[in-house]
């Protein structure tokens, strides 16, 4: 079963988190839950990076908020694939999060998903791992055929409830 690290820079983000942790395990992706700062404890998040892979990690999911640099520490001491989760915080709405984490120099690649798009980051890391598990490439196709199921639904509701008007 792969495994997917994910790491936020505060136990505030856990809220954002949670939605992300329920994904991976709808696929039965293992995962590895951790708090670490990337300025209060730099020195055990350079670490976490640097051994992921000896732990089994396929990819890492950072998020952070506010100066949201969690994300480019952890991609600077692994060649894992990591994924930036920006979480709103109270100045900027997120907005200085996700260009915190966007913002990478180059040779040090970090994916990002949306403000808040915890359930995007889990299906980034899917998508990723699906390349080498193709068992997951075909759990995302049934993941998207219900999604567009559900989208069907809501129409059928909706033409029945607009005939009525």
């Amino acid at each position: 079963m792969p495994k997917v690290g994910i790491v936020m820079g505060s136990i505030s983000d856990l809220e954002v988190v949670k939605k992300t942790i329920r994904v991976l395990k709808e696929f039965d992706i293992e995962v590895e839950v951790r708090v670490l700062s990337a300025h209060r404890t730099p020195h055990e998040a350079a670490e976490y990076a640097r051994t992921a892979e000896e732990r089994g990690l396929k990819a890492i999911i950072a998020a952070a908020g506010k100066a949201a640099h969690l994300p480019g520490v952890l991609a600077a001491y692994t060649v894992l694939p990591v994924i930036g989760l920006p979480v709103k915080s109270s100045t900027m709405d997120g907005l200085d999060s996700l260009l915190s984490i966007v913002q990478m120099p180059a040779g040090i690649p970090v994916a990002t998903v949306a403000v808040n798009g915890s359930e995007n980051a889990a299906l980034l890391a899917v998508h990723i791992l699906a390349v080498a598990y193709p068992h997951l490439a075909e759990r995302l196709k049934e993941y998207r055929k219900a999604m567009a199921q559900r989208v069907y639904q809501q129409d059928s509701k909706l033409q029945e409830e607009v005939s009525g008007i």
